[in-house]
């Protein structure tokens, strides 16, 4: 290894271990969350709008927020992708009606979720138990439970790569 001449700082490279498709992740948990129904891939979503996530909304509230966790290629499943976010709603939050392109499975972390797809019934979850959303699905209700205590899911994605992860109807 050569040394560096006095007159040049060294700065140190980005961290090798955070993944590479975090600012992927970032991009599309923002567009998640400020999407209307404009199309959005994770291919196209800048990860200079990851700032933006801290208090962007689907609902239009700074108190629900959704937080990138990761994003993965499945190396044993060519042309699919792996996402995972967490989703956090304030006292009565809610995220509009929508579908996914790929499978969605929520396990709830904290409260109760109410959640309604397209053709089933309106049910609440609560901490420590999921639901599955099939592909295409119109998921109706995502909500908060409760007017005064906040609430949070995680959420993990299957889908083709670069999908339009959500798409929120008018």
């Amino acid at each position: 290894m050569t040394s560096m001449p006095a007159t040049v700082p060294f700065v140190a490279p980005w961290p090798r271990t955070r993944p590479v498709g975090l600012a992927i992740v970032a991009g599309l948990a923002c567009a998640l969350t400020v999407a209307k129904a404009v199309p959005v891939t994770m291919d196209a979503i800048s990860g200079a709008l990851a700032p933006l996530c801290a208090t962007a909304s689907a609902a239009g509230s700074p108190l629900d927020t959704v937080e990138p966790i990761a994003s993965y290629a499945l190396p044993n499943v060519p042309g699919k992708r792996v996402t995972i976010v967490r989703v956090f709603y304030g006292p009565g939050g809610f995220t509009r009606a929508h579908r996914h392109a790929g499978s969605v499975t929520a396990y709830i972390t904290k409260g109760e979720i109410r959640s309604q797809l397209a053709g089933g019934p309106l049910e609440t979850f609560k901490a420590g138990q999921s639901f599955f959303e099939p592909p295409g699905a119109t998921h109706l209700v995502s909500a908060n439970a409760s007017n005064t205590e906040p609430a949070e899911l995680m959420a993990v994605f299957v889908a083709d790569e670069g999908a339009q992860l959500t798409t929120f109807i008018e």
